[in-house]
């Protein structure tokens, strides 16, 4: 089971902010301006297990979204429309981006190889929780996460992150955020069946002329084997502050364990020969 969040509906209400923090007892947190747009959470973190993104694309008026500029943050919004200088020329529009972000539950999780008293666990629905009364806030998890995650919280010390409800989820019920999701942007259900309703939905798109839609998390065979929680894009993922190509960080420790125990073995029989020469 996984989340499909479809940022191209994404109207920024942050109902799922506000979704998750009731039902799960969250801390409240981000109730400041930042200077980001509306973006008042800033990024995951162990007191927001959503976090919803926005972020402002100027171009030329009448530019398709496709190719509008990289990203630029702009902050609050002037009193008059934006872009309206009071003439034609060199008029500018914006695009806004906007998508509720939310841990991967990746399909190979380096936090789960990571953490040694087994406070992290996959659920039998494919997913990543943490188990807080064993978590002994060591942080190996936090640096384990190619996603940047996992947070340890300030005052507690141990870590906290998404748990795709799973009090709900085992009582057959739906995720407090995807509940709340006034425009189906964030859906919940089997992942092959999203992944089905996700590709037809980039094809949408892309007849549409939404050249730039593209689904980000959703390929088995990418760095961590496939995200629980895949996302259908209209950019680049750099510019929602996700990272192009993430790959676990503990693939390479079954080759690595390997290699050490041949180096072990190599110096053993060398030690041996050489005690055994001695003696002669």
């Amino acid at each position: 089971m996984g989340f499909f969040t479809d940022t191209s509906v994404c109207i920024g209400c942050k109902a799922c902010e506000v979704a998750c923090k009731e039902w799960n007892g969250v801390p409240t947190s981000g109730l400041d301006l930042l200077g980001m747009s509306y973006d008042n959470t800033g990024a995951l973190t162990a007191d927001s297990w959503r976090h919803v993104a926005f972020v402002e694309q100027p171009r030329p008026a009448g530019q398709h979204p496709a190719s509008a500029g990289s990203a630029e943050f702009l902050g609050m919004p002037a009193a008059g429309p934006p872009g309206r200088t009071g003439s034609a020329q060199g008029r500018s529009d914006f695009r806004w981006l906007m998508m509720s972000d939310v841990c991967k539950h990746c399909t190979r999780a380096g936090c789960l190889d990571v953490c040694p008293t087994g406070a992290l666990f996959r659920t039998e629905f494919g997913t990543v929780v943490v188990q807080e009364d064993i978590c002994n806030g060591c942080g190996y998890c936090v640096s384990a996460c190619p996603y940047g995650v996992i947070d340890r919280r300030a005052g507690d010390g141990r870590v906290w992150k998404c748990t795709l409800c799973y009090d709900r989820i085992g009582a057959g019920g739906t995720p407090a955020c995807a509940q709340a999701c006034p425009t189906e942007s964030i859906q919940y259900g089997p992942l092959d069946e999203l992944r089905e309703r996700a590709a037809t939905r980039v094809a949408t798109l892309h007849e549409r002329g939404e050249s730039q839609a593209r689904l980000y998390g959703h390929d088995p065979d990418d760095g961590v084997g496939g995200d629980g929680a895949f996302f259908l894009l209209l950019d680049e993922p750099e510019v929602y502050g996700l990272p192009p190509d993430p790959q676990v960080s503990t693939r390479d420790l079954p080759r690595m364990w390997r290699r050490a125990g041949l180096a072990a073995l190599a110096m053993t029989a060398a030690a041996v020969g050489a005690f055994l020469g001695g003696r002669r």
